[in-house]
Formats: C-alpha cells, sequence, structure tokens
C-alpha cells in the first residue's frame, strides 16, 4: 500500500490532492484508491520500466551550465495531474483573451504605436527590449498572426486561484513531454486511466500543422512546411525531431536552406524546393547574418528579405518576443482593457517594476521577502529567491539591481499548489505549474495538452528541469 501524505501545514498553499478535512477531492478519489489497489511494489516495477522507455526514446534536455554531462533524461512523475472541465474550461477563456491582446499588441508596436502614444505602457520601456526588433517596423505578417504557438505558465495561489505568472511567445518549449508522458502512462500504467475520461493529447502535431498551413503566403496551394532546427546540440532537439515526425514535414537545419532572388528553398537530393512555411526553433538573433547577429552560423541569409517580401511565413513572428519581455509582463491586464475593452480573465502575479525608483527601493529594502527576476533570462537562470538566499547573496544581487534596473522585475513569494508525487517510492507533496499551449491560426485554440513541471527538491518551488524539475501527465477530464 501506498501511503500518500497531505502536503504540510507548515507553509500555507493550495493541496491538489486533499482537501482541508483531509480528503482526497472527488476528482482525485478514484486514481488514489486505483494506486492504493495495484500497490507499491508492482507501481515501482511500472515506473522502472517506464524511465527505460523513456530513455530508448531520447527524452531527454540539456543543462548547458553543467560542463560534467549536460544531455540528461527528463524526470517523469507517473501520478498525474487532474484538472476539473471547469476549471479548464475557464483556462481556456483566460488564454484565448490573453493571446489575442498580446497578438494585437505585436502588430500595435511594429505599426500604429497606438498604446504607446496614448501613454498606456512606457515607450522607453518597449524600445529598450533586447527582444524589440527594428526591423519589423511596418513588416505585414501573414494574416496579422505574430504569435501561432505561445507557453502561458500558470500557477495556483494559497487560494487555489490560477494566477498568469509568464508569457512565453518566441519559441516556447515543452509539448513534446505532453505527448511522450502521455503514450509511456498510457502503456505502462493503464489501469490509471480506468475510471476516468481524459482528454486526449496526441492531435497537438495536427492541430499545429493546421495553423502553420493557414498561414502560408496567397496563392500556396499545397504549401510546403518545415521545421527549422539549430541541430543535435540544442536542449529542445528531441522536440524538434519528435513534431517534425508527427506533423510529417521536414526537418531542416539553416545549411540545408538557400535563399534565391528572396525566395526560401530547400536543398534536396532532387534539387532546390520552395518553402512557403517556417516553423523556426531559433532565436532572432540568429536567424539571419545580413540583419541580426552578422557571426550567427544558424542563419540563413536572405531569410528576412523573403519574409519581408511575403514569400515565406515564419512561426512565431520575428520580433514576437517584446510581448514575452518580463518587463511587460504586468502591463498585459491593461493590453486585454485597451484593445479588447475587457476585464482580464486570469489574473497576474503582482509585480513591482524596478525602471520606477519608489518600487526600486522597496525592491532593494524587502528582498528576503521577494522574488527578482532576469527579465533577459529564462530556464530558472538569474533569478534571486530572497527568502531562501544568503545575506551575502541579497547583497551582491542589489547592486546588480541597482546598476540597471531595466533588467528585474520583483514579486511577492506565490506558494505554488502541491500534487502527490512519487519520490523514492513513497508519495509526497511537490509543488508544480502548468503551461498550456495556445495555437493562433483561424482562431486562438487552447489544445487540451498541458504541460506540469513538478519540483522534484524538497522544499523547492523552481519547477524548471535546468534546475532539478521534472513533469507529470495532464489529465484534463472531459465535460
Amino acid at each position: 500500500m501506498l501511503d500518500i501524505q497531505p502536503a504540510t501545514a507548515a507553509l500555507r498553499h493550495y493541496d491538489e490532492l486533499y482537501e482541508a478535512g483531509g480528503l482526497p477531492r472527488p476528482h482525485y478519489a478514484p486514481l488514489a484508491a486505483t494506486l492504493d489497489w495495484i500497490g507499491r511494489d508492482e507501481i515501482m516495477a511500472r515506473v522502472q520500466a517506464i524511465n527505460t522507455a523513456l530513455l530508448l526514446r531520447g527524452v531527454t534536455f540539456t543543462v548547458y551550465a553543467d560542463s560534467a554531462g549536460t544531455e540528461r533524461v527528463f524526470p517523469f512523475d507517473v501520478i498525474p495531474r487532474i484538472i476539473t472541465p471547469d476549471e479548464w474550461g475557464r483556462l481556456e477563456r483566460g488564454i484565448r483573451q490573453r493571446v489575442r491582446a498580446l497578438n494585437a499588441f505585436l502588430h500595435d508596436v511594429y505599426h500604429s504605436e497606438r498604446i504607446l502614444r496614448e501613454g498606456h505602457i512606457p515607450r522607453e520601456l518597449v524600445y529598450s527590449s533586447k527582444n524589440y526588433n527594428r526591423e519589423m517596423i511596418d513588416v505585414d505578417v501573414p494574416r496579422d498572426v505574430y504569435i501561432h504557438v505561445s507557453g502561458i505558465d500558470l500557477i495556483r495561489d494559497e487560494r487555489g486561484e490560477f494566477l498568469v505568472l509568464e508569457d512565453n511567445c518566441r519559441t516556447p518549449s515543452g509539448i513534446s513531454y505532453v505527448l511522450e508522458n502521455r503514450d509511456v502512462l498510457k502503456r505502462g500504467l493503464p489501469d490509471l486511466f480506468r475510471d476516468y475520461a481524459v482528454c486526449p493529447v496526441d492531435d497537438y502535431p495536427a492541430r499545429l500543422l493546421d495553423v502553420l498551413r493557414y498561414v502560408a503566403p496567397t496563392g500556396s496551394a499545397q504549401p510546403n512546411v518545415v521545421l527549422l532546427t539549430p541541430g543535435i546540440y540544442n536542449s529542445a532537439y528531441f522536440e524538434h525531431t519528435l513534431l517534425a515526425r508527427r506533423m510529417g514535414v521536414e526537418l531542416v537545419e539553416p545549411r540545408d536552406l538557400i535563399v534565391v532572388e528572396n525566395i526560401v528553398y530547400v536543398k534536396t537530393t532532387q534539387g532546390l524546393e520552395r518553402v512557403d512555411v517556417i516553423y523556426r526553433r531559433i532565436d532572432d538573433d540568429y536567424l539571419d547574418p545580413l540583419y541580426f547577429n552578422p557571426d550567427s552560423t544558424l542563419g540563413v541569409t536572405g531569410l528576412m528579405n523573403a519574409y519581408r517580401a511575403g514569400n515565406v511565413a515564419l512561426a512565431n513572428a520575428i520580433g514576437s518576443g517584446v510581448a514575452d519581455d518580463k518587463a511587460i509582463y504586468r502591463f498585459v491586464p491593461e493590453m486585454i482593457r485597451f484593445y479588447l475593452d475587457e476585464e482580464p480573465i486570469l489574473r497576474n502575479v503582482p509585480t513591482f517594476d524596478c525602471t520606477d525608483p519608489a518600487q526600486l527601493q522597496h525592491v532593494l529594502a524587502n528582498l528576503d521577502q521577494l522574488v527578482v527576476k532576469n527579465t533577459n533570462a529564462s530556464g530558472g537562470y538569474g533569478m534571486l529567491m530572497g527568502p531562501y538566499a544568503t545575506a551575502e547573496e541579497r547583497e551582491r544581487y542589489a547592486e546588480t539591481v541597482a546598476a540597471c534596473p531595466r533588467d528585474f522585475i520583483a514579486q511577492p513569494v506565490v506558494q505554488l499548489s502541491s500534487s502527490p508525487t512519487l519520490v523514492d517510492g513513497r508519495m509526497v507533496a511537490r509543488r508544480v505549474d502548468l503551461r498550456p499551449f495556445a495555437l493562433f491560426g483561424r482562431s486562438i485554440e487552447v489544445p487540451p495538452a498541458a504541460l506540469t513541471r513538478v519540483a522534484l527538491r524538497d522544499g523547492s518551488l523552481v519547477v524548471n528541469s535546468s534546475q532539478g524539475g521534472g513533469s507529470k501527465d495532464t489529465w484534463v477530464l472531459q465535460a
């Protein structure tokens, strides 16, 4: 029998499994009963088989900061995270609203700049963003869609309300783990699904392909779509290969492409073949050495000219990163009101703007109570968890923030919700977040294919894989 322990009450947070009275929540009760019926020894045997399958499939990620060896199997916890239809319905509506506003913001800041002219967002904040791309000014993108794929990171606060923690509008990753997690769990522990009607996730690649075909340049009856990868040493290369295979499109590296008279071609054994749509997994700076980083060996010379001429579609659009700049994040609710004339369905985490002198002083005086994030970093890097840092670490960080306030924001510590997690044969509470993926084509869809990341270290609030996190299968229950 598995000993499923409620989360400790030492730090107040939302327990996804247990209600306040210590009983499993109704949607978790059948799962708890099934786990008890299977038994600990059998579950551990199945876990070993699942981990072996993940290893053989090459479900890996890369830790660039680890010189001892960067390639690792992505940790997978077999206890699923369950989301009810009502919860998902609200998240779906909120994410669609948010993506619609972010897309409108991108079109605006590269065209009329109405939101800047009317003073709703400071001009200098946008212009100083490292992701604001001046080459995109007055460029019309296919179908006016900038954010074809987005990953909206959510957390539950102490009351159980989902809050938006971060927007990912450039090249969000993680969907491959969603697909693989579901497949290996169904094969390794099919009994868990016995009492549940779980929404499928395996149609995501087909939905993504529909979006990519939709934004192809006018006149392409059967558009040729390719997935552009930096190559085998990229941290998400496994995902690139999986998506290309499941969409049935060619996986290409920059050396496979050439631009001739502002038209992109892929080199094949039969000669040059025109490319209509590129799902690119390479950051803006490295896409074209003529316009961006001249030293890039990952770029395709002339790609920007072809893009500006309207001869190829790029997903996501160049310059879309300004929408997920952490310094811009706090203005998304205002974008929703400005562009949509609606109130936000999903709230932000309260955020301090370090470019404001009064807020900066508050942050510096309260570093022991705040999380401070570098606006140009991701993956859990460049972040200070104030309550868990030493006095010396906080002092050093304060000097860095004071020297360049534009590069930092600060937020109160939110005690992430906990989910039952199997660690060393014991069921324990570990903190989780959620990344649903939105697709923007003919309309904005939020497939029930979401990544739950879990902080496997006891007491940790950092779920990133590069910081010791893992993932779970996310079950969105059918209505």
